[in-house]
Formats: structure tokens, C-alpha cells, sequence
């Protein structure tokens, strides 16, 4: 009867397990990321997968049990992490709620089923010794998550190492990278559920993982960071000097959404405020956020553009201005325009990394699209790799909307070290998911870019989050979400190349794919072996 209870109990624990995980991202309420929370769910998981018996017909129920463990876990995780979907589908999309709630509910569920079968192997390959359990649960768990970042375009919101972005983990960021974080802290929550086994044993052999992980976080702590081997802090450009400080002025609109882009009510208002906004600021650089002239070109009333143009082809100051490009002719592109003094013509930033049904339509959802009323339906990519805007002494490096959530495509920007970005510049308007976790969680992706790259990070948004992210990770100022605002900073530029640049500029993942599938290709051989 205890066992049978205790089968019963496994899916509710871990669906459970799985919403706990999803709050550890950004707690409702605060926002905050609480990485023992992440460490603490992923351990509740880890200790909830079964047993495989040595062999006989058992061995299938078994694993197919931990596949649904594995399942729930991750259905109940990113549900609860990216629910706010529901508000741009329902809301503004006009989807029916009960659909808008089942198109949240399957791109969970479809999504879990890469941690349904990483689990579904660490059950199969690991349960034998505590180092090769917890070493192949590492390996089966960051797979499934660089399955979810890179296959059917990637949508890899919320993975686990976005939880440790103000941890002890924080110190590996620019070493290893979101995912060699999200690693360590499957490894430790591996440790962490053979110490709540009943046996002294099991206690003693969580301790290997543990101690593991704490001399690696130990390590990253005191090792020196940067091109020049004297700490983050310190990283100083070819001559030796600092990046010269530039005045910022980022804006934030507060267009309602469902106003933004209608022609008597959100595009006049948008219009006005930032073209207002655009002739009066007195900073070095300016920054309008993505879509803020909704219009392109060519459709702004008469005049609107050239005296745009005008305003910034001399005097001291630049802008950078969200807009969507292009015609029916060559097709259009969401996009950043950079105009500045003595430029033969407007610098151009296409994105590259579109959201789908938003920005693309997938194949063979072109029906699920006509359900939505979501304008701006169908862009062209731009290229990896773009360049930056060189302004005042920096390399401007913008990303729109969710691209900084691909740290490997922004290091591409890092290959040549004399052309890489000191500084990144985020676009984005989050008010299509209302004032929802989804502001505080596109914070933290913002902020573990800036960790990783050791850059900082300045967000100009239509609702929120738009503030200054030091190179550390640190929001050092911030605009109340919601309102309409402006808000003047100092940013100092960063050069010199952190690991992770250095080598995900260069292979992207692979390092990581490859050790991850080695790992697990050499359970496989032996137990294979030992059968």
C-alpha cells in the first residue's frame, strides 16, 4: 500500500516541483530570482525519478515512469514560467481564452518532452555509483535544455540558470555561459537529493557532487577575468585606457498595447511623444524602443522622417530608434535605425532571431496566425553577427525584443576582439504581455548577458523594464514600469573578451552539445557493458 501510495503521490510532487521551479525564475510578487529555490525543486525532482530494477520486464514501466515525472515536472515549470503568453494571445491577439490557455498549455507540454526523455536516461544509464548518477544527469538535463534553445527556432525562456543570476553560480557566467550554470546546478541538485535519502550511504555519496560544485564556484571566484589578467573590473582597451563614459538617455512611451498600433489613437500619440522626446534630449545618445514610430518610413506624416534625419546629421548627439523597415518589394524587417553626425546614411540593425507567429509565420500555422489579431505578421531576418554603432568612442551593439536570450548568437559579435561591442544596447516592448513576471524574467536574461560578456547592458522598452545594467550584472537605474518616462544615465563601455565570448564567438554551443552527448553515449557503452 505505501508504494502505491507513494506512485499516486509522484505526479502531484512533481507537478508541484515543477510550478516551484517556475517561481524560483522571478518570484510572483518581487520579481527576484531565488537560485535555492531552482536548486531545492530540481533536487525534489531528481529524488521523485525511480529506481530502475537490474533487469527483467520491469525495467519499461519503470522508464516510462520517469518520463512522466519528468514530463509534469517540466509541463507544470515552463506553464507556470511563460503563462503570460496567455495575455498577447487572449488580450490583444483576440484568441478565445479557452484556446489561448491550450496554446500556452501544448507549447509547454511539447516543449517538457525534452526533459520527459532526460530524465527517461538518467534513469536508464545513471543510477549506479553517485559521481556517473550525478554526471549523467548533468548531461541528460543540459541537453534537454540546448534541445530547446536551438530546435524549431529555440525558445529557451526560463531555463534554470537564469535563477542563479544574483547566486554563488553568478561567478561562472562569463566562464561557462547560462548553460554550463544551468549544469553545475543540475549536478548539485543531483547531490542535494542523495543527501535526503534515508541511508548514511546515499547521505555520504551526495557529498562528492556537492564538494564538486562548490570547488568550481570556488574556482571561478578567484581565477582572474579578462584579456588582460587583471579581474572584470579592470579590463582596459588596446591603449590601456578606459572606454570614455557617454550620457544616455533611454526612453519609455508607455503606448497601451492595444492602442499601439491603430491609426486615430496609439501611432498619433507614439508620434508625438517620442518625436518630442527625440528633438529635446540633450544626452550623447539617445534610445527609443522597439516599434516606438510604428510606422515605417515612408508612411510617417509629411516631413516627420527628414526632420529626424536633420536633427542628428550634426551637433554632438546620436539616436537609436526602433522602427520597422523595408517595402513590399523587398519585404520588411523589425529593426533599429542609428543616425549621428557625418554618416553617409543611417545605420541599419535588421533582427535577426524572429518570434514566431508574432514576427514569422511557422509551416503549416498559417491558420493558427488567422485566429490572432496581431499585426506585423511576416518579417525578413537580419544577419548573426551584425555590427555595431560606433558612437563617441563605443560600439553600440543593439538586440530586439527576446534576442539577448541567445547569448551564443550575440557572441558572434565577439570574433574579432577590435570589433567587439563594449556595450549592449536591448530594444524591446514587453506591454504585449501586460504587468506580468514576464518584465522582471526578461530582466534577468538581460542581466546574465551582461554577466557573461562582462558588458553592460541599457534597455530602453515601451513599459518596462528600461534601466542601466552594469557590466557585473548590477541594475544601477531604472524607470517606475508602466509610466512614460525618461531616464538619463552614465554608461562605461567594456573591452577585453571573457571565456565564454571567446569560445561560444567561435563554436557557438557545440562544446557543450558535444560533452553532453559524450557523456551520455559513454553511460550507454557502459552499461551496455555490465549487462
Amino acid at each position: 500500500m505505501a508504494a502505491q501510495g507513494a506512485a499516486l503521490a509522484r505526479p502531484v510532487l512533481a507537478t508541484l516541483a515543477g510550478l516551484a521551479h517556475a517561481a524560483a525564475l522571478a518570484l510572483p510578487g518581487t520579481g527576484q530570482p531565488l537560485w535555492w529555490l531552482q536548486l531545492a525543486s530540481m533536487a525534489a525532482l531528481v529524488a521523485l525519478l525511480p529506481t530502475l530494477p537490474v533487469a527483467g520486464q520491469a525495467r519499461r514501466p519503470v522508464l516510462w515512469q520517469a518520463a512522466l515525472t519528468g514530463w509534469l515536472f517540466a509541463t507544470a515549470w515552463l506553464a507556470g514560467t511563460f503563462w503570460w503568453l496567455f495575455v498577447s494571445l487572449h488580450t490583444y491577439g483576440g484568441l478565445a481564452a479557452p484556446l489561448a490557455v491550450l496554446a500556452v498549455w501544448a507549447l509547454a507540454a511539447f516543449l517538457a518532452l525534452y526533459y520527459a526523455l532526460a530524465c527517461m536516461a538518467f534513469v536508464a544509464l545513471g543510477r549506479t555509483g553517485a559521481a556517473r548518477s550525478a554526471i549523467v544527469f548533468v548531461a541528460s538535463w543540459t541537453l534537454a535544455e540546448l534541445a530547446r534553445d536551438s530546435w524549431f527556432t529555440g525558445f529557451p525562456w526560463g531555463a534554470a540558470g537564469y535563477a542563479h543570476v544574483d547566486g554563488p553560480l553568478a561567478a561562472l557566467a562569463p566562464w561557462v555561459g547560462v548553460y554550463g550554470m544551468t549544469a553545475l546546478a543540475a549536478g548539485l541538485a543531483a547531490g542535494l537529493a542523495r543527501m535526503v535519502r534515508p541511508t548514511g550511504a546515499s547521505r555520504r555519496a551526495g557529498l562528492l557532487p556537492l564538494s564538486a560544485g562548490a570547488a568550481l564556484v570556488v574556482l571561478a571566484n578567484t581565477l582572474p577575468l579578462g584579456a588582460d589578467g587583471q579581474g572584470g573590473d579592470r579590463v582596459r582597451n588596446a591603449m590601456g585606457q578606459p572606454v570614455p563614459a557617454l550620457a544616455v538617455t533611454l526612453l519609455q512611451g508607455n503606448i497601451p498595447q492595444d492602442e499601439k498600433f491603430q491609426p486615430g489613437s496609439g501611432v498619433p500619440l507614439a508620434l508625438e511623444w517620442y518625436g518630442q522626446q527625440l528633438d529635446s534630449a540633450r544626452a550623447a545618445l539617445v534610445v527609443a524602443p522597439e516599434t516606438a514610430l510604428p510606422l515605417l518610413p515612408q508612411q510617417l506624416p509629411p516631413g516627420y522622417w527628414d526632420a529626424l534625419l536633420a536633427r542628428y546629421a550634426a551637433g554632438t548627439q546620436a539616436a537609436l530608434i526602433g522602427l520597422p523597415l523595408g517595402s513590399l518589394q523587398e519585404g520588411y524587417s523589425n529593426s533599429a535605425v542609428g543616425l549621428k553626425p557625418g554618416a553617409a546614411q543611417a545605420y541599419r540593425y535588421d533582427k535577426h532571431h524572429l518570434v514566431p507567429f508574432g514576427e514569422f509565420i511557422p509551416p503549416l500555422f498559417r491558420w493558427f496566425t488567422n485566429l490572432l489579431n496581431i499585426p506585423l505578421g511576416d518579417f525578413g531576418r537580419g544577419d548573426v553577427g551584425q555590427p555595431s554603432f560606433e558612437w563617441a568612442g563605443q560600439r553600440l551593439a543593439p538586440n530586439i525584443c527576446y534576442e539577448d536570450l541567445f547569448g551564443d548568437e550575440l557572441a558572434a559579435r565577439f570574433r574579432d576582439p577590435a570589433q567587439a561591442p563594449t556595450v549592449f544596447v536591448n530594444l524591446s516592448n514587453i506591454g504585449w504581455f501586460g504587468d506580468t513576471l514576464a518584465i522582471d524574467q526578461h530582466l534577468q536574461i538581460s542581466r546574465m548577458r551582461a554577466l557573461e560578456f562582462a558588458r553592460p547592458m541599457l534597455r530602453a522598452t515601451n513599459t518596462g523594464a528600461t534601466v542601466m545594467i552594469d557590466h557585473r550584472g548590477r541594475v544601477t537605474a531604472s524607470l517606475p514600469r508602466h509610466t512614460r518616462g525618461v531616464l538619463t544615465v552614465e554608461v562605461e563601455g567594456r573591452t577585453g573578451i571573457t571565456p565564454f565570448a571567446w569560445w561560444a564567438s567561435r563554436w557557438g554551443l557545440w562544446p557543450l552539445w558535444l560533452l553532453g552527448a559524450g557523456v551520455v553515449a559513454a553511460a550507454a557503452w557502459l552499461r551496455r557493458r555490465s549487462a
